[in-house]
Formats: structure tokens, sequence, C-alpha cells
């Protein structure tokens, strides 16, 4: 039997999934994202960050088959949060849900853009998704733009070395922010 303890914590995959959540939303809040590679510093500029680290973990995750659970409960974690936030906005609760699913399935076409321009199948190339997906009305300079897309291809290519233990301990070991070319470096995270 559980004890209460046991049934309000969470099975151990909730719980990873939020703590990669959680490392997911802290490389999206790195300084450099906004300050040298010009993406907007608004609630959508940061969304649009999330899902972007969300899909590299996601394309990690579903490469193994015992990270599935592991990307279901991290896709959980954002469910959680939207909805929160958007309560947090002062939201009513019978507009959430509709919002809710709004943004998830921008979250969901996201992902899908990301996977085929990563994989060179669609239409358009990697740098065209991150213009239209990341700075939307607000156009980047080319260093900016270029630094994002060489940022996604490192991450890409580093993630799958990263092991599923340390995945479900929250350590999604991103590298960096990017820096575009010419432009001083970052230091230091931004505080949440």
């Amino acid at each position: 039997m559980l004890g209460l303890g046991q049934l309000f914590r969470g099975s151990p995959d909730k719980q990873a999934g939020r703590r990669l959540y959680a490392a997911a939303v802290a490389q999206a809040r790195e300084p450099g994202f906004y300050a040298g590679c010009g993406v907007p510093d608004t609630p959508t500029g940061r969304f649009d960050l999330i899902v972007l680290h969300g899909f590299l973990l996601m394309q990690r995750l579903k490469s193994d088959t015992e990270g599935r659970s592991l990307a279901q409960s991290f896709c959980n974690a954002v469910v959680e949060d939207v909805d929160r936030n958007l309560r947090e906005m002062g939201i009513g609760d019978l507009s959430v849900g509709k919002k809710v699913k709004k943004l998830m399935e921008g979250f969901y076409g996201r992902l899908g853009a990301y996977e085929e321009a990563l994989q060179g199948v669609g239409e358009a190339s990697l740098e065209t998704v991150l213009q239209r997906n990341i700075y939307g009305n607000t156009p980047p300079a080319a260093a900016q733009l270029d630094a994002v897309a060489a940022y996604v291809r490192r991450e890409a290519a580093r993630l799958p070395g990263q092991s599923m233990a340390s995945l479900r301990g929250g350590e999604a070991g991103f590298g960096p922010a990017p820096v575009p070319e010419g432009a001083p470096a970052e230091t230091g995270r931004s505080t949440p």
C-alpha cells in the first residue's frame, strides 16, 4: 500500500520529466539568446526558446526506448507549467483549457518543423524555421540567426551522448548559449 507521501509525490518518470523541463527552462533563460542573438525577451520569445530546447531533448529521448516514457513525462510537465502560468497571468478558468490546447498545438507543430528542417526533409531550412518560430516579426541579423542555427545543430549532435541516467536526473548538459560572430561572449546565467 502507498503512503500519502508516495501518493502525492508522483511517479519517478513524472519527477524526472519535471526536472528535465526545469533544465530546458534554465537553458532557455540564458542571457546570450536575448542579448547576443536578438531573441525577443518577451513571454512569447521565452516560450519559443523553451520549445526549441524541448525539441532538442525530445530528439534525444525518442531515440531510446527507455526515453519514451520520459518524453511523455516531459510533455506533461510542459502542459502543467503552461496551465499554471496562464492562471498566474489571470486567465479565467473557462479559457485556460482552450489556451493550453492552442499553445500545445504550437509546441507540437514546432517540434515537427524543427525535426524536418534538421533532417533536411521539408522545404524549409533550419534557418528559415528558426526565423519563423523564434524571431517572428523581429528579423535578426544574419550572424545572430547563423549562431542560433549552429547551436541547434551542435546540441542535436551532442545530446545523443547524454546518458539516460543523467537525463532522468534533470541534467540535460546543454552547451553554452550561442555567440554570434564578432559579438562578445556572455558570462553567467540569468536569474529565474
